[in-house]
């Protein structure tokens, strides 16, 4: 008999569990452990382990002998409605105007009720994506109903990122000294040699990004400061939001990867200055690819 009904933070939890296993590329038999789960969706452990638990009851996921849980079946049987998620919607919806703008199918200024026509959207859910839009600073509210974008993956843009998370990154690294989880460690290696051995194809763009956004926020977390992490975050969101796309070819994936997986090495011997100078270098190149020819 099933348990009583999951709270309000854990049907929150629920879409974006399952979100994340489609990001992940996720199969019938990829395993789920609430440690890694919990800290990819930043919460606590215990809604993470109701949630999982509701999920297992509804057949999604089946507990494993040993312990732990695996994905039951495939996730393209799941019906969307009962997954639905306005927190992800808004972000598809952010994705798409961000597209849409750099591809310059929407002009620098537009009207509240131009953007309702052109994606037949309700006010209150168009001001719901404007306004987290511009808490990552790609557009701002101009006198009246009117917005205005920012300009954004321009060269200047780019490189003051980079710059940024060049000051903060190794920093944070070298604050969070011994408070890395060894299992967070083992979970990202995991995941980055499981996508050396993939064949590259556009499909695996999102999974990519969100993997290495996990890498590059986790080592911020480690740190314990809730204010580096903010930063590193609202980072994240800006690049989600610009840059889904991988148009850089599979070599380079294959050396982000290496280089992430070289700096997971270091940590775990517990070389944290190495670690943190090989973050920098790691950060200095993609920031010369990100502004070379592509």
């Amino acid at each position: 008999m099933s348990a009583e009904p999951p709270s309000r933070l854990q049907r929150d939890l629920l879409p974006r569990i399952v979100e994340l296993l489609r990001i992940d590329g996720a199969e019938p038999g990829h395993r789920i452990t609430e440690a890694a789960m919990a800290r990819r969706l930043q919460v606590s452990r215990t809604p993470v382990r109701a949630a999982l638990k509701h999920l297992a009851e509804r057949g999604v996921l089946a507990a494993l002998p040993g312990g732990g849980l695996t994905l039951a079946r495939p996730l393209d049987q799941l019906a969307d409605a009962e997954f639905a998620s306005v927190g992800v919607e808004i972000d598809v919806w952010c994705s798409r105007m961000a597209r849409d703008r750099l591809s310059g199918a929407l002009p620098h200024q537009v009207s509240e009720a131009d953007l309702m026509r052109r994606y037949d959207l309700g006010r209150p859910l168009l001001l719901r994506i404007l306004n987290k839009l511009a808490e990552v600073g790609l557009v701002e509210r101009l006198p009246g109903h009117g917005w205005l974008f920012s300009p954004v993956n321009d060269p200047a843009a780019i490189a003051e990122s980079y710059a940024f998370r060049r000051i903060i990154e190794p920093a944070s690294l070298l604050e969070a000294a011994t408070r890395i989880d060894p299992a967070w460690l083992a979970e990202m290696r995991r995941r980055h040699e499981e996508m050396l051995t993939r064949t590259w194809n556009e499909a695996l763009a999102v999974s990519l990004f969100e993997m290495n956004a996990d890498f590059h926020e986790g080592l911020i977390a480690a740190s314990g400061n809730r204010y580096l992490l903010l930063a590193i975050q609202q980072q994240t969101r800006l690049r989600r939001y610009t840059n889904y796309e991988w148009r850089y070819g599979p070599e380079r994936v294959k050396v982000s990867c290496r280089q992430h997986l070289e700096i997971i090495a270091r940590l775990e011997a517990g070389e944290i200055e190495v670690a943190a100078a090989l973050l920098r270098q790691h950060l200095d190149l993609a920031r010369t690819v990100s502004l070379g020819p592509r």
